[in-house]
């Protein structure tokens, strides 16, 4: 059974997705054993908490130094013990132990199809009103590898969503996040789950 912690700033969408896939046997052979975040009122909190999860609120602003807090954070994660570290919409940059600590553990949703509108400063809604701005016609969201850089691990899966005439960032969004997130990141902790995902010279291979 792997063990799943999900890290989270906000309402928890993705999180809501991914328990629900849990429940509904979308995912298999894994469970949510915590869920964290840098915000006590995030409402994935309260989410983690009516599904008999540990919630743990964790944040940069009580410690007198980033320094100090990337120390107690790497120790909660540890003490954890997670099989499998989930970015949902997690604002804080990881501190660089633990990536190598969970190097090609630790997968994060992002909001576009990588390579496009994505890196330093792209993050929610900036990212639809990038792809708005640049006129595409296609966006989507990604599945990747967490390493040192930003939003540069190898890509696990991506999901293609048409740009519709009249929208605004704020439907974009939306979209995105009911046509691609949701279903993208249960599919991939499912991979996972069942040892179907490898990651060889920089690449994340699915076995058939």
């Amino acid at each position: 059974m792997l063990k799943v912690v999900v890290f989270v700033s906000g309402g928890g969408t993705n999180l809501k997705a991914i328990l629900d896939a849990v429940e509904e046997g979308r995912i298999t052979n894994a469970c949510v054993s915590a869920v964290i975040s840098n915000n006590k009122n995030a409402y994935a909190l309260e989410r983690a908490k009516k599904h008999g999860i540990d919630a743990i609120c964790i944040s940069p602003k009580e410690f007198e130094s980033r320094e100090e807090f990337n120390r107690a954070f790497l120790v909660r994660v540890k003490e954890l013990a997670p099989d499998l570290i989930v970015l949902a919409g997690f604002l804080v940059v990881l501190p660089e132990t633990l990536i190598r600590e969970y190097q090609n553990r630790i997968i994060n949703i992002h909001p576009s199809l990588i390579p496009s509108f994505c890196g330093k400063g792209y993050y929610g809604l900036k990212v639809h009103e990038a792809a708005l701005s640049r006129g595409v016609k296609v966006t989507g969201a990604t599945v990747h590898f967490v390493d040192e850089g930003t939003d540069t691990g190898p890509i696990l899966l991506q999901k293609a969503v048409k740009v519709e005439d009249g929208d605004t960032p704020e439907l974009l969004q939306r979209r995105v996040m009911e046509q691609a997130e949701w279903v993208l990141l249960p599919q991939a902790i499912d991979l996972i789950a069942n040892g179907k995902v490898s990651v060889a010279d920089g690449h994340a291979v699915i076995a058939e």
